[in-house]
């Protein structure tokens, strides 16, 4: 059954390998070239081998499902603070034994459009295409417009996307509820040029957070905020500026600045600030208090409805502003238990790990819940190049491994602090090895998998197979769904695919345990 199975999936997995993501890491020895015939049951045999290798699979079963492998991974490496090695012997904590089972919730349908539009957004020119196409001036021409938006209307937004309204978006969350995930719920706000941009998508933030009373109770899981909508960001990257500086020289002074928790480390990039800044204006100054009041307020509002917020994160060169904004509101709301305001660390910088451990350790210190959300981050190009540009090295990790090994460094020390009653984390990640060593960890050290200060979370329409394996395993999962007028989440899509090329690739283990399903 398992070689029936195999060359089953043989001719898919091929046509995979002729894009630019490729699904397995494949050593030379493997030739899949068909220039001249082939020998099939040696062939079999030998990609078989290949294939269970690359995924730590012992066997497929007769349900054309993984047998993945006993021995889970290691959570983090051998070096610096958090270094923990799982050894779970013969334990597993998430099972990938079953497709049927992982995809239970999900209709056949949306099964195949779902691979569909995961290989499309895997394969570069196809992206980069759509990309050229939505900047240029034929998105302009009132008819090829039309065209345009309604492609990618039932295509990746659809995928990507919860809904062009709140009631669209309250379908899909009760789609995903009935599923056993709940929702983050994010609708698509421009960035904030002014003050009245700044009220109005402020006000739009209030009224989003309303709404989930009409929501099912206990559905959506956090709100989340763009601090880039709520302060213009012209003033984010001056504050920015001047809290460089002022980590450079303590002798700085900063009338305006109140308590708050680290922004910065020593191992953090200062290339945006090569020259002394200027001092805010008074109008200035007064335009950093109001958006720090939004953010207060709106923390408030989800602190009476016992509903955590999420602030996103930016580009480094504003991302010393959000920090100091969230942390300082944390301070005020983020005691005697509560753990509402989370900020995000994003693992694939240099610093993220210095940063993450001064925060925690100040945090103890002044009594207060640090909440994060971990992610890897989603600007490695812009900020690479914006880094060479200026005559400096990248702030970013040199390879995807040491990435990874941040990334799980970094929840392997939020896990503790959630353990010790001092932190909440989300781990949001679409890594099956980083989702597997989390949640041993989170086993490991003891803590309850409906523990709400732990839960793990996944984009819309990617790592599906992650999402529902958490679930089934006990752990809180939720879906970041954006959603708004088709136009209006453009920017988000744009965003998306240019600054992720290629980490659809990621999602092969879901496309395949989905063919096996369909």
């Amino acid at each position: 059954m398992a070689v029936r199975i195999t060359q089953k999936l043989l001719p898919r997995f091929k046509k995979s390998l002729n894009t630019s993501a490729t699904p397995i890491s494949l050593e030379p020895s493997l030739n899949l070239s068909i220039e001249k015939p082939l020998d099939k049951s040696k062939l079999t045999e030998e990609f078989l081998k290949k294939f269970k290798t690359s995924f730590n699979i012992n066997s497929i079963s007769a349900r054309g499902a993984f047998i993945i492998g006993k021995t889970s991974p290691t959570l983090s490496t051998n070096q610096g603070i958090g270094n923990y090695k799982a050894d779970t012997s013969d334990e597993k904590t998430l099972d990938f034994d079953d497709g049927k089972r992982l995809f239970k919730s999900v209709t056949t349908g949306k099964l195949i459009r779902s691979i569909l539009n995961q290989q499309m957004a895997s394969y570069d020119p196809i992206v980069n295409i759509g990309i050229w196409v939505m900047r240029s001036r034929l998105f302009h021409i009132s008819f090829i417009r039309y065209i345009i938006l309604f492609v990618v209307k039932h295509t990746f937004y659809d995928h990507f996307c919860a809904g062009e309204n709140l009631d669209e978006a309250r379908t899909t969350l009760q789609k995903l509820w009935n599923g056993g995930l709940k929702g983050i719920m994010d609708y698509g706000l421009e960035d904030a040029t002014d003050n009245t941009s700044c009220d109005r998508n402020f006000n739009e933030f209030l009224k989003i957070v309303d709404t989930t009373k009409l929501l099912p109770p206990s559905s959506v899981s956090y709100a989340c905020v763009k601090i880039t909508a709520i302060c213009p960001n012209s003033l984010l990257k001056k504050v920015s500026d001047l809290l460089r500086w002022e980590h450079k020289d303590p002798s700085f002074h900063l009338p305006w600045k109140v308590d708050t928790l680290p922004m910065l480390a020593d191992s953090s990039p200062f290339y945006h600030t090569l020259n002394k800044p200027n001092h805010l204006t008074p109008t200035e100054e007064h335009d950093l208090d109001r958006a720090h009041q939004r953010l207060l307020k709106l923390s408030e509002k989800c602190l009476e409805m016992n509903l955590p917020l999420l602030v996103d994160a930016e580009y480094s060169s504003v991302q010393p502003a959000i920090d100091y904004l969230t942390y300082s509101t944390m301070i005020r709301i983020n005691r005697d238990g509560n753990r509402i305001v989370h900020g995000t660390i994003q693992a694939y910088f240099k610093d993220a790990k210095e940063r993450l451990i001064q925060a925690t350790e100040t945090a103890e210190k002044m009594g207060v819940i640090l909440g994060l959300k971990l992610v890897r981050g989603a600007y490695l190009s812009h900020e690479s190049t914006l880094a060479s540009s200026l005559g400096f090295s990248s702030p970013i990790h040199e390879s995807i491994q040491d990435t990874h090994a941040c990334y799980d460094e970094c929840a392997s020390i939020m896990l503790e602090k959630v353990y010790k009653g001092t932190g909440a984390v989300v781990l949001a990640t679409h890594n099956i090895e980083s989702g597997k060593a989390a949640a041993w960890k989170a086993e490991e050290i003891g803590l309850e998998k409906n523990d709400e200060k732990v839960q793990f979370a996944q984009l819309k329409g990617m790592a599906d197979g992650l999402s529902f394996a958490l679930n089934n395993a006990g752990f809180l999962v939720s879906k970041y769904l954006p959603y708004g007028p088709v136009e209006m989440v453009i920017p988000y899509l744009l965003r998306r695919a240019e600054e992720n090329k290629g980490l659809l690739a990621t999602s092969t283990v879901d496309r395949q345990l989905m063919w096996f399903v369909c």
